[in-house]
């Protein structure tokens, strides 16, 4: 049982890598989210620059104002892509690393701890720029053309 290349001694390592893989799953379902609003952000630009070409000067102003707001998002959802990549890129390593030090009978748990803490961290900033994204977003909406005032209660 001492071999480590035995598959008992590497059940272990697979209870161990439990927790990092499970979130590698959420960070790619935070990666697919991410790239689907990237998409949209996208998309909605180039319909609007399509519009400006014959637009009038007004309608051009508002269509620049619009296209300001969606390169903000498009600024945000890209951190936080890279910042989910990071993350998961990150976990990937650790995971790696927990198998490399059973089988190499190498002691990597401080490498592994502050890989994990700063994937996690990377995560965490994602997911502030996906929220300031989210707030951006619902702060450019118009409902019957006007915008709600800040003033008011939602209602």
């Amino acid at each position: 049982m001492d071999d480590p290349l035995h598959v008992a001694g590497v059940a272990p390592v697979n209870q161990a890598a439990d927790a990092p893989v499970f979130l590698l799953a959420g960070v790619a379902a935070t990666l697919n989210v991410l790239a689907t609003r990237i998409g949209r952000i996208i998309d909605r630009a180039r319909i609007m620059e399509d519009r400006l070409q014959a637009a009038t000067a007004e309608i051009a102003n508002d269509l620049h104002a619009r296209l300001r707001v969606l390169s903000r998002r498009a600024t945000l959802i890209n951190r936080a892509i890279a910042l989910s990549v990071l993350s998961a890129l990150l976990v990937s390593l650790v995971v790696a690393a927990l198998f490399v030090s059973a089988l190499l009978r190498i002691d990597l748990a401080l490498p592994i701890a502050i890989a994990f803490v700063i994937a996690l961290l990377s995560l965490a900033a994602a997911l502030l720029h996906f929220l300031r994204e989210v707030f951006i977003a619902t702060g450019s909406l118009t409902f019957g053309g006007t915008r709600r005032s800040s003033g008011h209660s939602p209602g």
